[in-house]
């Protein structure tokens, strides 16, 4: 394995710090301050499409996408997946950048998946960061851990396809720029159970697409993006909006998801360095019974575990990165789910431990912490559930030792 940067990610990487450390770190707290003074926070702050416009000039955009001749960087897994560590450390860095989820997802599906259609109508603006996105899968009335007991359907009658049916969860939805969903629905049940499904584009302005009501995560909307519960009522496109075709709905799901996971995961490692940082300042900076917090009881032990936690989560996803660029999703199946399950786990560990530290003010407003740990704790359920990443991992191990 080989985690050595090519020369060309050294150099973005170099750029992004710089651009987080002169442009981003310092309107941090002003911007939240801003954005919760608000009556309606479902906006776009003009300081972020300021940020948006710097890092494109730039060229610090779309960094996530290999393919050169879709406006991506030509950054190898590996490359990038430094990159979103550090983005990772504030929590709209990676919107500047145009290197958000689930947009960048999204992206990945159209320029793998779609037709040249759908390319020029949605590809094509999401990669000037004109619109955004948002992706429907998992519903409300369903164990959606099996993502086959999707019980929403996509019906092919003629031409069109019907779409019915309610999802939740559906990140980015939101957002006032959010234009186009991908929803995931039934449309032949009688086919293999792999084959059953397909994604369809559906613009958001559609009739009979309707934002139920917006979700909070641990009493906090995410705005301005958000997660929503959303109805299809009879919502009628041509067929042309399936995405590959019918039935190819889990075939697009695994190769949009091995990536996608690195860059979730990557991410949450440099927010779980940022929480160290602060967890530190905050044990150094206070004292009780006469001596610093960083000095009493199991505090050290906790300082230390941390950083070795970060590190094997950090190794363990730089090799997955690794492996997807020199083996394909099917070389990394294990490893794209162990550390789906190993780094959420870890950043909420250390987010938890930094909220004891800051005591009281741990769980306010006053600290950045308590909306760490919503994040930290819903990413252990968005993309699979732990238990399902977990049951892959054992079913692969065992497959080794029954083949022999």
């Amino acid at each position: 394995m080989d985690f050595q940067m090519s020369p060309k990610g050294q150099d973005f990487l170099k750029r992004v710090k710089a651009f987080m450390k002169e442009e981003v770190y310092p309107i941090e707290e002003a911007y939240y301050r801003e954005l919760h003074s608000l009556d309606n926070r479902w906006v776009v702050l003009p300081i972020i499409r300021e940020l948006k416009q710097k890092a494109k000039a730039q060229g610090l955009w779309n960094m996530f996408l290999p393919e050169e001749e879709h406006g991506g960087a030509g950054l190898s897994n590996a490359d990038y997946a430094v990159i979103a560590e550090e983005t990772g450390r504030v929590f709209f860095a990676p919107e500047l950048f145009n290197c958000n989820a689930p947009d960048t997802g999204n992206m990945e599906v159209l320029v793998k998946y779609g037709s040249e259609e759908q390319k020029k109508q949605w590809l094509e603006p999401l990669l000037a960061g004109e619109i955004r996105s948002a992706f429907c899968m998992t519903e409300p009335d369903v164990a959606s851990s099996d993502a086959t007991n999707m019980k929403a359907t996509a019906t092919i009658e003629g031409d069109e396809v019907v779409l019915n049916g309610r999802k939740w969860w559906s990140t980015g939805i939101g957002h006032p720029d959010c234009k186009v969903l991908i929803f995931m629905g039934l449309t032949n049940p009688e086919a293999h159970r792999h084959q059953q499904h397909s994604m369809v584009l559906v613009p958001k302005d559609t009739p009979g697409v309707k934002v139920e009501r917006m979700l909070r995560v641990f009493g906090d909307y995410d705005e301005p993006a958000g997660h929503g519960e959303v109805s299809f009522t009879n919502v009628r496109l041509p067929k042309s909006a399936i995405i590959k075709g019918p039935g190819k709905g889990f075939e697009i799901a695994q190769g949009r998801l091995g990536p996608g996971r690195v860059h979730h995961c990557m991410r949450a490692i440099g927010a779980a360095e940022r929480v160290l940082e602060q967890l530190i300042q905050r044990a150094l900076s206070r004292e009780a019974f006469g001596r610093p917090l960083a000095k009493l009881g199991g505090n050290p032990d906790i300082i230390a575990n941390a950083r070795m936690s970060i590190e094997q989560a950090r190794l363990l996803t730089l090799k997955t990165a690794w492996l997807l660029d020199t083996k394909g999703i099917l070389g990394a199946l294990s490893e794209v789910s162990q550390i789906k399950a190993v780094v959420p786990s870890m950043l909420c560990t250390i987010v938890d431990q930094a909220i004891q530290i800051h005591g009281g003010g741990g769980v306010s407003d006053d600290f950045p912490l308590a909306s760490a740990y919503g994040y930290a704790r819903s990413l252990r359920l968005a993309d699979g559930p732990d238990e399902v990443h977990r049951a892959l991992v054992a079913k692969l191990e065992l497959n080794k030792h029954r083949k022999r």
